[in-house]
C-alpha cells in the first residue's frame, strides 16, 4: 500500500507513461471535454483541489521543463493569484500565449488532469523535461 506522494492510481499510471517532451494538461472545473486524451476528473467540489494542489503534488514525482498558461490568465486574475502561480512554476519555463493558441496544444498531450479550480484561465500545459 502506498504511504506517500500521490495516491490516486490513475494519475499515478498517466504520469508513469510520461516521456521526454510529452505534455499533460492540469485544468479547472470548467475545461472542455476533450475525446481524443485520456481525462482524469478529481474534481469534488468548488476549489477542491485546486490545480496548484495538482501541480506541486505532481512536480514531486515528475521532472518538467517548460509550461504554458493563457495569455488571459494574467488578464483575468489578481496580482496575488498571478504571483502564487509564477511562484509554483520554479525552474519551469512559463510562457503566456492567448487562448485559442493553448487550446491548440490540448490534442497533443498524454492525459488531462481536471479539477475543482475556479480561478479563470488556471489551466496548464506541462512539458516534460
Amino acid at each position: 500500500m502506498l504511504k506517500t506522494g500521490i495516491l490516486n492510481p490513475q494519475i499515478l499510471s498517466l504520469l508513469s507513461r510520461v516521456r521526454h517532451t510529452n505534455t499533460i494538461v492540469i485544468a479547472d472545473r470548467g475545461f472542455p471535454f476533450w475525446s481524443m486524451i485520456e481525462t482524469i476528473d478529481i474534481s469534488l467540489i468548488d476549489d477542491m483541489p485546486k490545480v496548484l494542489d495538482v501541480l506541486r503534488a505532481i512536480r514531486e514525482q515528475s521532472i518538467f521543463g517548460k509550461a504554458w498558461m493563457a495569455q488571459e490568465f494574467l488578464e483575468n486574475n489578481s496580482q496575488t493569484i498571478v504571483d502564487s502561480f509564477a511562484t509554483a512554476f520554479e525552474r519551469i519555463s512559463l510562457a503566456h500565449e492567448p487562448h485559442e493558441q493553448f487550446k491548440k496544444r490540448v490534442p497533443h498531450a498524454i492525459g488531462l488532469i481536471r479539477t475543482g479550480e475556479t480561478i479563470q484561465y488556471a489551466n496548464i500545459i506541462l512539458e516534460s523535461a
